[in-house]
């Protein structure tokens, strides 16, 4: 009888222990087809190139207001090889536009970002592309910002 509980509770155990795993891998690979792009397009750059200056940029698209729809609202990076930068945001409804900038270090916002204003940085970091958009899951697609 203690036997078969034991080996019970060491099957669920190692079944847990089995889907925590696969879980973390797939993250860790998620993690590195990311870093793998990224030193891909730094790789593939001939000659020196000045870190500092802007080399990716990305713009996603949103409807920010429910009153305003065509996705007129929007969140650009502006970002240099060392992950530094800007992200301009404007709001744009019927009356009235707000734009708003804030600042980007190593590839992350100095103050809070908004979902959209992360958007853009991590598809400029990842040089996805000026047309950015994300699905539900929050996984970027290249070239969906207009639809």
């Amino acid at each position: 009888m203690l036997g078969t509980v034991v080996s019970l509770i060491g099957g669920v155990a190692g079944v847990t222990g089995v889907a925590i795993g696969l879980l973390a891998l797939r993250g860790a690979r998620r993690a590195v087809e990311d870093c793998i792009g990224v030193l891909g397009r730094r790789g593939a750059l001939d000659g020196v190139v000045d870190v500092r200056a802007i080399r990716d940029v990305a713009v996603f698209r949103y409807d920010a207001l429910a009153e305003m729809t065509g996705r007129l609202s929007f969140s650009v990076a502006l970002i240099n090889g060392l992950g530094d930068g800007i992200v301009l945001t404007s709001i744009n409804g019927r009356t009235e536009t707000r734009t708003y900038v804030r600042p980007v270090r190593g590839g992350r916002g100095v103050q809070p970002l908004s979902p959209e204003e992360e958007h853009a940085v991590r598809a400029a970091r990842l040089g996805i592309g000026p047309d950015v958009a994300a699905d539900q899951g929050g996984r970027l697609i290249p070239g969906r910002a207009a639809r």
